[in-house]
């Protein structure tokens, strides 16, 4: 296998810091590599489909709580992991755009409801179908068990990294 630049990086730390372990460097810094080169590789469908970093994330947790593909704000928000505040500007966006729509809660009318419209169930369901082939593409290179245990091995470190801050 041949040397990325992670380990380089940290093999330079090793010279120049032999009192310091950068090894930790391989795996963290390797991961944020892979952020990186996955969001370039998975973004274009949703660039050319006309939305904005995050927007699809909203139309898929619609999708996917099911019939009648809708939320409450502080509910999208929860699945989204973001804020209200983020929320409010993609709902903005896919609104416009007649993806989705906002009605009042019945049981408190200072809350409200997204829910996907036709449009955006139709579009959701169409981009989810090309992501879910492009990130087997691009996993393509591990065979199933590899993808298995990696996919525990993810789990496991998530795990063991203090819960986000709200």
């Amino acid at each position: 296998m041949q040397t990325d630049a992670i380990s380089a990086i940290v093999e330079q730390w090793k010279r120049e810091r032999p009192d310091l372990d950068a090894t930790p460097m391989l795996v963290v810094g390797r991961l944020f590599r892979l952020v990186e080169a996955l969001d370039q590789q998975l973004r274009p469908p949703f660039r050319a489909a006309g939305l904005g970093s995050g927007d699809f994330d909203v139309l898929a947790a619609l999708r996917r709580s099911g019939e009648p593909y809708a939320l409450s704000a502080g509910e999208l928000s929860r699945t989204v992991l973001v804020t209200t505040g983020a929320i409010t500007k993609r709902v903005d966006r896919l609104a416009s755009r007649g993806l989705v729509t906002r009605s009042v809660a019945e049981t408190d009318s200072r809350g409200r409801h997204i829910a996907l419209t036709a449009e955006g169930v139709e579009l959701t369901d169409e981009l989810i179908a090309v992501h879910l082939d492009n990130q087997r593409r691009l996993l393509s290179g591990l065979g199933a068990d590899e993808r298995t245990r990696l996919a525990h091995l993810l789990e496991q470190f998530a795990s063991t990294l203090p819960p986000e801050a709200e």
